[in-house]
């Protein structure tokens, strides 16, 4: 079973992102924060990370930055509420990035593409 790392400071998000992870057949484990996610990284081990851009404290470009130095082929999809952080070139380090909804069918079946990309 492959496993995703969910990362975002809003609950609500998280707690949705999972269920729908979950019956996708994925295993989810989820992060509030920039420093949790690191920690979960070592841990959890994930397959794939969503990580949400706007987070206070360590925000998602720098936690970004941070797995690029050690997991350079770990799947990365960026998700925001703001579609302006596509254009940023730090953004490009993603292998997706996804605009925020409550519709999560685009997020999974991204999810879904880069992990059959890697096999």
């Amino acid at each position: 079973m492959k496993r995703i790392l969910v990362v975002d400071d809003e609950g609500a998000i998280r707690s949705l992102y999972k269920m729908e992870l979950e019956d996708a057949g994925f295993e989810v484990e989820t992060a509030g924060s920039g420093k949790e996610a690191l920690v979960s990284l070592e841990s959890f081990k994930p397959d794939l990370v969503t990580l949400d851009i706007k987070m206070p404290g360590m925000g998602g470009l720098e936690v970004l930055r941070e797995i690029r130095k050690h997991a350079k082929d770990l799947p990365v999809i960026l998700c925001s509420a703001y579609g302006e952080y596509k254009q940023d070139l730090s953004s490009w380090a993603s292998d997706a990035y996804i605009v925020k909804s409550s519709d999560v069918a685009e997020l999974v079946k991204t999810v879904k593409n880069l992990l059959e990309e890697r096999n």
